[in-house]
This record gives C-alpha cells, structure tokens and sequence, in this order.
C-alpha cells in the first residue's frame, strides 16, 4: 500500500525537536513491504493542517498522522481534522468516562483534560484505558491514524495498533522485505559504489550511507516467491564481504566500538586511551559500549603538554622539536598511556579541531593518531574536514578504527 505520513508541531518546524517519529514510522512501514512516497512536517497552523490533510488522503491509500493531540491550547489536529473533513465533532464516551475518574483523584488539573474527549465523529480510540491520545478514522474507506507527538507513545500505539492493523486494509497484501545492513569504515562511497556495481547490474537494491568516518550499506531484497528458495540474498552478501573485507566491521546495530571490544576480549587485552583534541570522546564512546569494562582499562585527557609531560610521560624537548601536533607526540603519547596504565595496546590522538588554531602545514583537521602495543608504536596522519564537533567525532571513530584494525593484523 502507498502512504504518506505528516508530523505536526511548531517545536518541529522550529527545529526546536527533531523529528523522529516519522523516520521510525517509515522504516518499519517499508520493511513490512509498503511504500510511503512523501513525509511532511507542518506546524500547528489550523489551515495548513487541513489543507495537507485533503490532499494527502486524496492520492494515497493510508495516512498516518502524529502530533496535535494534546489538551493545551496549541494543539490542534482535531479541529482541523473536523474542519477539513467536514465531520462532527462528539465527545468521546470512553474519554470522557476516563477523564471523569481521574478528576476524582487529580482534582482540578485534571479539568484541563476535557479537550481530549472532543473527538471527529466515528474515531475508534486506540488506547481502550485513555493512557495517551490516539485514533483511527476510516475516510472513503481509506484508514487515517492519528497518533501522539510524544516519540515513546508513537512507537507503543504504532507497533501494537497501525501496523497490524494495517493488515486489515491491505487487499494485496503486501509482503515484508529484507534489508540488511553492512557497516564499513576505510573507503570513501565512491569506492564502495564501485566495487558494489556488479549487484546494482544484476539489479539488487544498494543503498549507501556516509555517518562520519563510516559508509554504511544497505541490500534490500523482496520475499522469496512461496515455495521457492532465494538464493540471491546470500549469493550478494558473501560478495559483498569479499569485497569489502576488513573494511566490513559490523552489522545492523553493531558499532565500531563493539567491534573493536570483541576483538579485545577475544585476545585478553586491556585497551588505554591518551587523548588531547578529542577531550575524552574515544573514552566515551568505548564505554558507551555495554561489557566495555572486560577490555577497556581507562584513558587520559592530554589537553596541555604539561599534562602530557607529567602524566604520560612525553619528553618536552620532543615536544618543542616537533609541536603537539605531530606523529612523534601522538606515538609518544601512545606509548605513555601503555606504560602508565598498564596496558596490552594504547591508542592516542593530537590534532587541531578547530575552528582556529591551523596554520599553513597544519590546517584545522589535521589530526595524527598513535598506536601503541607491547612490541610496537606506529601513527597515522589524518586529514578531515568538517565542525569542530565533527572532527572530533571522525578522529573518534578514526582510533577505535585503528585498534580495531591492528588487532585483525596479528
């Protein structure tokens, strides 16, 4: 079926909220083999609701709609729903029942609820117990769900009352489709893209997605024809791990980081972090990995070279020959943190973040990694490019990446 969702709110048109209900909706709707051709994002405009909403319904064959449920005075879907339809608008028996109990105990808070039971005529209330706002309204035959703003109560009503329901409405039976997701980090898209044309030739669906330092990519498949087995989802995923060998690190959810902690375990070592430009950020995004304390021993944050003089050891005459930034002092680092911490392997990161402090031979983004292991030390050069912020998350994602990489080699 062929759908399209709209998101309501000024919050959202403000940027004040990011819009996430909406991608939740579509990603789940597409995996169960429906497409949805368009996502609008309106704020609480009576009018611009409505109009939205007409033209929405006469192209598509469902509608799912979130935001404006609310009591408070800046919500309001349903008025523009009831205007736009040219439907009644009644008070919601249930609604009101739920309401009324609740003043009981709430006493007057619970009086500014009443606009919730103030409903379009024939909407089926989703939430028989009134928890959160939400409903169904069945339009020439055509299902239009509303449902809350609030990202927590969008998922519970979606997964458990759209979707399924959907079921109900779908005369051809749509049919779930596979998409599997491969996450890379070493090769730009282009590259990927190229290995990866053979695929697109044979006319499978290749997605690609560049998140930092990473490239991630999508092999979405139909359903196999009933009775037959497809072979081509397996015949393009052990191709695409040729392809792309160690440059693959993971899978769906899988991050660098837990990558790089398997490897770790796998081996027994203890992992140490030095850090200056990043201010932490390998750490956190280490720890941010569950289990990380089995093979993450800990980190220092070297913003100053007297802090890197005292607490890991670099030699300030290395440091006035060669500056902060540079290979040397990122290996020194390195080997410091696993000396001091007591560590298997060690890696470092020194660099400019910006957005000052570059110079002609060390423009902003220019960042040297260091790796250190009990009979090594290397170090790498890296140029990105990007906000301060974002260059911090890419030397992030650069070192978990080397570790990660020097463990695959030995």
């Amino acid at each position: 079926m062929i759908g399209e969702i709209i998101a309501i709110g000024d919050e959202l048109t403000s940027g004040r909220i990011v819009n996430t209900t909406s991608g939740l909706a579509a990603r789940e709707l597409f995996l169960l083999g429906h497409e949805i051709r368009a996502m609008h994002t309106i704020g609480d405009v009576p009018a611009l609701i409505g109009d939205t909403l007409r033209a929405v319904v006469a192209r598509c064959d469902f509608v799912i709609v979130t935001g404006g449920l609310g009591a408070t005075s800046d919500d309001m879907t349903n008025e523009a729903v009831i205007e736009a339809l040219g439907l009644i608008g009644t008070v919601h028996p249930g609604v009101e029942a739920n309401i009324a109990s609740r003043r009981d105990k709430d006493g007057d808070a619970a009086a500014f609820l009443v606009k919730l039971a103030w409903l379009p005529e024939g909407a089926e209330v989703l939430d028989p117990e009134c928890r959160m706002a939400g409903y169904l309204l069945r339009h020439r035959g055509k299902p239009i769900w509303f449902l809350p703003g609030v990202p927590p109560q969008m998922e519970i009503l979606l997964r458990t009352k759209v979707l399924p329901g959907l079921r109900d409405f779908d005369r051809n039976r749509a049919r779930p489709v596979r998409q599997t997701v491969y996450r890379t980090c070493g090769l730009f898209e282009i590259e990927i893209n190229q290995r990866l044309r053979p695929l697109e030739e044979q006319g499978l669906a290749i997605g690609y997605y560049p998140v930092g330092c990473e490239v991630h990519v999508s092999l979405t498949t139909g359903p196999a024809p009933d009775g037959d087995a497809d072979s081509s989802p397996q015949a393009a995923d052990a191709f695409i791990r040729k392809v792309l060998g160690d440059n693959l690190y993971g899978m769906g959810g899988e991050t660098l980081a837990s990558a790089a902690g398997c490897l770790l375990e796998q081996r027994g070592w203890m992992l140490g972090t030095a850090e200056s430009c990043t201010g932490g950020l390998i750490g956190s995004t280490l720890t941010a990995t569950p289990g990380s304390s089995r093979w993450f021993k800990g980190g220092v944050i070297a913003y100053g070279n007297a802090v890197k003089e005292r607490l890991l050891g670099v030699d300030p005459d290395l440091l006035a020959r060669h500056g902060a930034v540079s290979g040397e002092t990122a290996r020194a680092m390195a080997d410091g943190a696993l000396r001091r911490l007591d560590c298997d392997i060690a890696v470092a990161a020194t660099g400019i973040a910006g957005p000052d402090g570059g110079t002609p031979d060390k423009p902003v983004g220019t960042v040297y990694l260091g790796l250190a292991t009990r009979d090594t030390v290397i170090d790498r050069l890296c140029r990105f490019t990007g906000s301060r912020r974002q260059i911090q998350e890419k030397t992030a994602q650069a070192a978990v990446d080397m570790v990660r990489r020097a463990l695959l080699a030995r």
